[in-house]
């Protein structure tokens, strides 16, 4: 995995450091992050014995990315991942409770099951922006993204839909339902702190143009780094994760599911503003990917990172902050 996913989602570069070194030497992936996210939280809980609630909450975040990335070794459901996805959920608890900004965990009924996220609200709030991923990385992996719009004066929710995190390893919500349905959800959950805006990122950009589209309560949507019309890719990885978010076994199955999620301009509009982010060095997504969307919007903005990785890793400051000063000017300028 690359160094600058693991920054992106908030690993510390020492802890980046540890874990090639013990890979390197022969180590099993998932228990160097293990040992390296319990060493993390050791800190942490020393800090907090010591008053330093600034330093617990640190290190919670850091010990959280740690095993966060240890259950990526893992595409299927086995009982390591869910092991090792509830000390990253810990892990998160843990920080929430030394958060500068409120934030707690939500759980939404939905289907036979629940979805599930955290969510950080300042006060007076002028709006919210649900913020989500694709195949892999999960509710508060974007805990980095969430600071940039909380410190714009925007709640956040960081959500796990279908086929991801506890609505899936927990709750058995899989990515068979309907994806719009679902993070509307999420949105009818922030709207009492007025305008509310998606960011999906990978796969979840799909989703979060599916939900702009279906959701009249969406003010403002970012697809980063998606597929419109999504395709079973030649990576095993990536297969496996698309089997397990579907709760199958089965190429043929996945492929009927992305399929059935297309986003097709011609049958759907995205009403609200859009801001599409692409990376011209994106392996997995070419613009042509993501044009779709960019065709059902008749307010939309394209940025575009000429040396940009998949959902612009390499340039993860600057993303966060262009994307969340867009929110904040969208949402601010839609209040009721």
């Amino acid at each position: 995995m690359g160094v600058t996913r693991l920054l992106d989602a908030g690993m510390r570069y020492d802890d980046v450091l540890g874990l090639r070194a013990g890979t390197d030497a022969g180590r099993m992936w998932d228990e160097v992050a293990e040992e390296l996210g319990d060493a993390r939280t050791a800190q942490a809980l020393a800090a907090a014995e010591a008053g330093r609630a600034v330093t617990a909450h640190e290190s919670h975040r850091a010990a959280a990315a740690c095993y966060l990335f240890a259950q990526m070794a893992f595409n299927f459901d086995t009982d390591r991942k869910r092991r090792l996805y509830a000390r990253f959920d810990d892990a998160v608890a843990a920080a929430a409770a030394h958060s500068p900004v409120p934030m707690r965990r939500v759980e939404a009924e939905f289907g036979a099951g629940a979805l599930t996220g955290w969510r950080l609200r300042p006060d007076a709030p002028r709006g919210t922006v649900v913020v989500f991923g694709g195949q892999s990385g999960w509710g508060a992996t974007y805990l980095r993204y969430a600071d940039a719009l909380v410190a714009r004066g925007l709640a956040v929710i960081l959500a796990e839909g279908p086929g991801q995190g506890d609505s899936r390893l927990v709750h058995g919500v899989h990515l068979d339902v309907d994806v719009a349905a679902a993070f509307g959800v999420f949105v009818d959950l922030a709207k009492s702190d007025g305008p509310v805006g998606v960011w999906g990122n990978s796969v979840g950009g799909l989703f979060a143009a599916l939900t702009a589209a279906r959701h009249p309560g969406v003010t403002a949507c970012c697809v980063n780094g998606s597929f419109a019309a999504p395709r079973l890719l030649e990576f095993r990885t990536f297969a496996e994760q698309a089997k397990a978010m579907l709760g199958r076994a089965d190429d043929d199955a996945v492929i009927a599911n992305f399929a059935r999620l297309r986003f097709d301009p011609a049958a759907e509009a995205i009403p609200c503003p859009l801001l599409v982010l692409h990376g011209g060095a994106d392996p997995l997504v070419d613009l042509a990917d993501q044009q779709p969307f960019l065709d059902a919007a008749t307010d939309a903005t394209l940025r575009i990172w000429d040396d940009g990785e998949h959902t612009i890793y390499n340039h993860a400051d600057e993303r966060n902050a262009l994307a969340a000063d867009w929110f904040a000017e969208r949402l601010d300028g839609n209040r009721a």
